[in-house]
């Protein structure tokens, strides 16, 4: 009977592996971003978080801003690639910011059901964000945006 429970470890592993995988990436996420962003008395608050492949797209707000942030893996590390509100929400955006294909399409499929989770008032402040702001230089953009951080 002793050796019964240490039987199920691996089956319980295997049943809840997949579903601890994206909690990983999710913390490693929001850590990156609160370790970027937070500043004294106003915390950067990272939900959803959604992940396709090595890119994600996670939410956030602090204090009166919102907006979107676009994070690609590389080496089993995120790194911020741009910041925006609506502008990175579609497949075509994504695409152009140098997602593959399949995984914009997941990723816009699974921020929108994410998103449709919250109260408009949430995701309207995932919104105020303008333009599309490069982070890491690796790609053109055509917009501007205000510098909010003041």
């Amino acid at each position: 009977m002793s050796k019964m429970p240490f039987r199920l470890i691996p089956v319980i592993a295997i049943l809840f592996g997949s579903a601890a995988s994206a909690e990983p990436a999710e913390n490693d996420i929001s850590g990156l971003l609160h370790g970027m962003f937070d500043k004294p008395g106003v915390t950067l608050n990272v939900a959803p978080v959604v992940v396709a492949g090595d890119h994600a797209i996670a939410d956030w707000s602090q204090g009166e801003m919102g907006g979107r942030a676009l994070l690609r893996r590389k080496q089993q590390a995120w790194s911020l690639i741009l910041c925006a509100g609506d502008g990175i929400k579609s497949q075509e955006a994504l695409t152009k910011a140098g997602v593959p294909a399949g995984d914009a399409s997941l990723l816009a499929q699974q921020l929108a059901t994410a998103e449709g989770k919250l109260a408009s008032n949430e995701v309207a402040m995932f919104s105020k964000f303008e333009g599309i702001m490069m982070m890491d230089g690796s790609a053109e953009s055509s917009h501007e945006h205000p510098d909010h951080s003041k």
